[in-house]
């Protein structure tokens, strides 16, 4: 039996986010449309819309809805920004990002990620506004910079310069921060010349690979 994917989408919407202090209304309208069933492997799908992160391969993971929901919300899109996102993964929270920023740039540093990521972007029509890289994106990517938004969904041990470099004034940067096992959600808003921080929430996130990441 198939289940009712709408179904659990709403049901995801109201009691992981909209319960738990997410409130913008654009994420989680984006989070409520696009299908993560079709973001997670084809085995993993029964637990697509569950309150935990699954498994993509690679000792990767498709972050757990509430972690997709408050970093987007923590970037606070309006629409018209350009996001560079730091660890595609299998594309899903790029989708999201699409949804609510008029250009993403996301960077993969696993190769077949990369490739999955394009391809399921791609097969659920959400690559229009999204371009996806295969690099490091420790180092952020350059080439498009300034970026109004920064996400990564990696853990990196500080938070690399590169990415501080490549936002925009004013500019937000979301990224988990501290140990391999633990760490905190930190969001940069830079603004005048200025960089103010907080912590979000506490986090467990995989760890960032590459060369400011964990080698």
């Amino acid at each position: 039996m198939i289940p009712d994917w709408a179904a659990e989408r709403r049901n995801m919407v109201e009691t992981q986010l909209s319960r738990r202090g997410i409130h913008d209304s654009r994420v989680l309208a984006s989070m409520g449309e696009i299908p993560r069933e079709d973001f997670v492997p084809v085995e993993s799908r029964v637990i697509a819309y569950s309150d935990q992160p699954v498994g993509i391969g690679f000792g990767q993971t498709i972050s757990q809805p509430y972690m997709t929901a408050l970093m987007a919300q923590c970037l606070e899109l309006t629409g018209e920004e350009r996001v560079l996102e730091v660890g595609s993964g299998c594309g899903y929270a790029a989708a999201v990002l699409s949804a609510l920023a008029s250009e993403v740039v996301t960077v993969e540093i696993v190769p077949e990620l990369a490739a999955l990521a394009l391809h399921n972007l791609r097969r659920t029509g959400r690559g229009r506004n999204v371009r996806v890289i295969h690099g490091d994106g420790g180092w952020g990517y350059p080439k498009e910079a300034p970026y109004n938004a920064i996400s990564v969904a990696a853990a990196a041990p500080e938070i690399p310069a590169a990415l501080l470099d490549q936002l925009g004034d004013p500019g937000r940067l979301a990224i988990p921060v501290g140990t391999r096992q633990d760490q905190e959600l930190r969001v940069i808003h830079k603004q005048n010349g200025r960089i103010q921080s907080r912590i979000a929430t506490l986090c467990r996130f995989v760890p960032l690979r590459g060369g400011e990441g964990w080698h």
